[in-house]
This record gives structure tokens, sequence and C-alpha cells, in this order.
């Protein structure tokens, strides 16, 4: 009786399993990641609006365009002498993944000084502007220009910005 009862439970048991093993499936997947080439951005001209003349009673603005051209706007506070002095837009070039987009971000404004007097650079632009396509050679020129804030009788000096100004890309 006690051998008949081990055979009972050992045909459960093989019966089980058995049929347990028909109530699933097993499939596998490969995984896999391919690593692209950073992204990188060098600055290789600072941005330079040149020499910039005030009105004693009027502010203004100097529209530096990532062309690298100027022009004035405003009530006419700022005048552009003949002498333009050092005139470029702030160029980086761009480097990554080829044929990849990338998205530019911008600063809202900066400040630079000179002997404690102060001047507001704002309305960042890019060229190309918002987003840019790398070569097929993984690389791009990226020209930024701003515009910048003269105040009435701004005091004479060269103005200049420390902590520079952040131009960020990443891709899409």
């Amino acid at each position: 009786m006690k051998n008949l009862v081990k055979a009972i439970v050992t045909v459960a048991v093989v019966l089980g399993c058995t049929s347990s093993s028909f109530a699933q499936a097993t499939a596998t997947a490969a995984a896999s990641a391919t690593i692209i080439t950073p992204i990188t951005i060098t600055k290789t001209v600072d941005m330079n609006f040149g020499n910039v003349a005030v009105s004693a009673t009027i502010a203004g603005t100097a529209v530096l365009a990532p062309a690298g051209t100027r022009t004035t706007g405003g009530a006419g506070g700022v005048t552009l002498p003949a002498t333009v002095g050092t005139v470029a837009a702030a160029t980086f070039t761009v480097a990554g993944q080829a044929s990849y987009t990338y998205a530019i971000t911008l600063p809202a404004s900066a400040t630079i000084t000179s002997s404690g007097h102060t001047m507001t650079v704002n309305g960042f632009t890019s060229s190309p502007s918002a987003t840019g396509l790398l070569s097929s050679g993984g690389v791009q020129t990226l020209t930024v220009g701003a515009t910048l804030n003269v105040a009435a009788a701004q005091a004479a000096g060269t103005y200049t910005n420390a902590s520079g100004v952040p131009v960020t890309v990443n891709y899409n």
C-alpha cells in the first residue's frame, strides 16, 4: 500500500509539472545601444559691439546681428561712430554626431561692467536660430548677436563681463 501511495504521488507530481509546462512559453530579445558622439560647443570669437557714442540726455540701444552688423534702436540715444573699433558677433563651433539636429538656448540677459558702471545686454539672437543641424562632418558654426542697452550719459570705458555669455546646445 505504501508503494502504491508513492506511485500515485509520483504520477501526480509528474502530471502536474507536465501540464504546467504546456501553459507557458518563453522568448528572448536582444538588448543593444548605440553611443553617439557627445555634442560640444567651443567659443571661437567673443561678442563685441565696437565703439558706441551716447547722448547726454537720451538712452538708446545698439543691436548686433548674428551676421556681425550693427544698427541703432530706441529713441536715438546711441550713434555708431565712423571709427567702429572691433565689431563681432559671438561665434561658436558646435560639433557632434553627423547630421543630427540640436536645440540652441540663449541667455535672457547679461551684465557688462566698467569701473563700477553697468550696461545690460539682452535680446539675444542666433544663426541658426532655435535649432541647428550638424553637417555630414558633424560640425556647424553658430553665431550670436544681442542688444546693448545704453543709459543716457553712460560713463566712458571698456565694458566686459567676467562670467561670459552662456550659450547651450542639446541634441533634439
